[in-house]
C-alpha cells in the first residue's frame, strides 16, 4: 500500500472488503427475509427492530477495535516488527476482555432498553428471545471483528471475505433448517447468526495463529502491553464513542418508528436492510482509507497519503449514489420480498425513496471520518457525529414527531443530518489540517 498504483492499490484493497461486505448484509438480511417469510410481520418487526439496538452495543467496540487497526497499519507501514506483535496481541487480550463484558450487558440490559424504546407488547417475547440469544454470542462477533481489524491492518482482506462467504453460506441453510423444520420461531433465527459468526471467527484465528508473519497470534505472548494499550484506545475511544453515540440515536428513532406500530417497525426494519446495501462501498472505502491512510503516514509518504484520500472519497461517493438510484427505482419490488403485507410495503419504500438519493452524503461523511481516523484525528469526527448525528437527529425528532405524528419526519432526519455533517467534513478537509496535523506528529 505504501507504493505503486494508488488507485489500483486501493481498489484491490477495497473489493474483497466490498464483496465481504455485501455476504455481511445478505448475512444480516437472510434472518429478515427467512423470518418474513416463514413467521410473518410482527416477528419480522421484531427482528428488524432488534438492529438498532445492536449496534448501540455492538458499535463501541468496532469502534475501539478500528483504533487497533490503525495503530497496527502505523507499525507494519513503519515495518516496526516488534511493535506489531505488541500491538496485536494487546488487541487480541483487549477484544476479548470486552467481549465477555458485551455479552453480560447485553443479556442483562436488553428487556430494559427495548421497554424504553415502547417497544409494543405484540413484538416485546421474540424481540427479548432474540436479542438474549444474539449477545450470548457476541462474544465471537467482538473477536470477529478483532481478528478482521489485524487482517485488514495488514493488507490482508481477501482471507476475510472467503471465511465470511462460507459463514454467509452457513447461516443461510441454518435459519431455514431451524426456523422451517425445527420451528424453533426468532430464537432460530438468532441462533444461525451465532453459529455462524462462531465459525467465520475460527477461521480468522487460525489465519492468524498459522501465519509466519509479524502478526502472528502465540498463545504465550498474549499480554497487555499498557504503552500500545494507551495507543488504541486514544486512536478507537472516540471511534467507540461515536458508534454508541449514533447507536443511541438511532436507538431514538426506532422508539419514534415503534410508536406508528408493528407494520411501520417491520416495513422500516426493512428499508434498514436495504440501505444497508446502500452502505456497502462506504465501508469498504472507508477501510481501506483508514489502512491505507494509516500505513502511509507510518511511511512517511505524505503526498502519497493525499492522493489516496481524494480518489477514495470519489470512488466511495460515486458508488453510494449509483447504489442508491437503483434502491430508489426498485424500492417496491424489492421491499415485497421480505413482506406481502401493503402495509409493510408502504412504510418500506417510502423511507427507502426518501433516503436512496442523498447516499452520496452518507459516503461523503464516512469516507472523511474514515480518513481522519487513520490520521489519528478520530476525536475531530467523534464531535461532528455526536452534535450533528445525535444531537440535532434526537432534537429534530422530539420537536416534529409529537407535533405532527408524522412518520415523513423520521424519514427525513437522516438525509438533514448527512448532509449537514458533510457541511462540515468539506470545509476541514479542504483546510489540510488534518494532514499538517499528522505530519507534526
Amino acid at each position: 500500500m505504501t507504493s505503486g498504483s494508488i488507485w489500483k492499490s486501493m481498489v484491490l484493497f477495497a473489493m474483497p472488503i466490498f464483496i465481504g461486505n455485501l455476504f455481511q448484509q445478505m448475512y444480516n438480511t437472510v434472518d429478515s427475509l427467512i423470518v418474513g417469510i416463514y413467521l410473518g410481520s410482527e416477528p419480522l418487526a421484531a427482528v428488524s427492530s432488534s438492529g438498532s439496538l445492536i449496534f448501540m452495543l455492538v458499535g463501541f467496540l468496532s469502534g475501539v477495535a478500528s483504533g487497533a487497526g490503525v495503530v497496527v497499519a502505523r507499525f507494519f507501514g513503519a515495518q516496526d516488527t516488534r511493535q506489531v506483535k505488541l500491538s496485536v496481541h494487546t488487541t487480541v487480550v483487549f477484544g476479548f476482555v470486552m467481549g465477555v463484558f458485551l455479552t453480560i450487558i447485553g443479556v442483562w440490559l436488553s428487556p430494559v432498553i427495548l421497554r424504553w424504546m415502547g417497544t409494543p407488547e405484540s413484538v416485546m417475547d421474540n424481540s427479548v428471545a432474540y436479542l438474549r440469544v444474539y449477545f450470548m454470542g457476541s462474544l465471537f462477533s467482538v473477536m470477529y471483528n478483532v481478528f478482521v481489524g489485524i487482517l485488514q491492518a495488514v493488507g490482508d482482506s481477501r482471507h476475510p471475505l472467503y471465511y465470511l462467504i462460507i459463514s454467509s453460506v452457513v447461516n443461510l441453510v441454518l435459519d431455514i433448517v431451524f426456523i422451517s423444520f425445527f420451528h424453533m420461531g426468532v430464537e432460530g433465527a438468532a441462533w444461525a447468526t451465532v453459529i455462524s459468526q462462531i465459525i467465520s471467527m475460527a477461521l480468522c484465528l487460525i489465519q492468524l495463529l498459522r501465519t509466519e508473519d509479524s502478526y502472528k497470534i502465540t498463545v504465550k505472548e498474549l499480554k497487555v502491553d499498557p504503552r500500545i494499550l494507551k495507543q488504541i484506545v486514544s486512536m478507537g475511544l472516540p471511534s467507540g464513542v461515536q458508534n454508541s453515540i449514533i447507536g443511541f440515536a438511532n436507538v431514538v428513532v426506532q422508539s419514534n418508528v415503534n410508536a406508528f406500530g408493528p407494520m411501520a417497525m417491520a416495513g422500516y426494519g426493512v428499508a434498514a436492510k436495504i440501505e444497508g446495501f446502500g452502505f456497502l462501498p462506504i465501508t469498504a472505502f472507508a477501510m481501506a482509507l483508514t489502512t491505507f491512510v494509516g500505513q502511509n503516514l507510518g511511511a512517511r509518504e505524505y503526498e502519497r497519503t493525499k492522493k489516496a484520500a481524494t480518489f477514495g472519497i470519489v470512488a466511495a461517493v460515486l458508488l453510494a449514489e449509483l447504489i442508491g438510484i437503483i434502491v430508489v427505482v426498485f424500492a417496491t419490488p424489492i421491499v415485497s420480498l421480505f413482506d406481502s403485507n401493503p402495509e409493510v410495503v408502504q412504510f418500506g419504500v417510502e423511507k427507502s425513496q426518501v433516503a436512496g438519493f442523498f447516499y452520496c452524503l452518507l459516503a461523503f461523511s464516512h469516507a472523511v471520518a474514515a480518513i481522519l481516523r487513520g490520521a489519528g484525528k478520530a476525536f475531530i469526527s467523534m464531535m461532528v457525529m455526536i452534535v450533528v448525528w445525535c444531537g440535532i437527529r434526537v432534537s429534530f425528532l422530539s420537536i416534529f414527531v409529537p407535533l405532527t405524528h408524522n412518520i415523513q419526519f423520521v424519514y427525513w432526519v437522516y438525509p438533514l443530518t448527512w448532509g449537514l455533517s458533510s457541511l462540515f467534513f468539506f470545509f476541514y478537509y479542504r483546510s489540510g489540517r488534518w494532514l499538517k496535523g499528522a505530519i507534526n506528529n
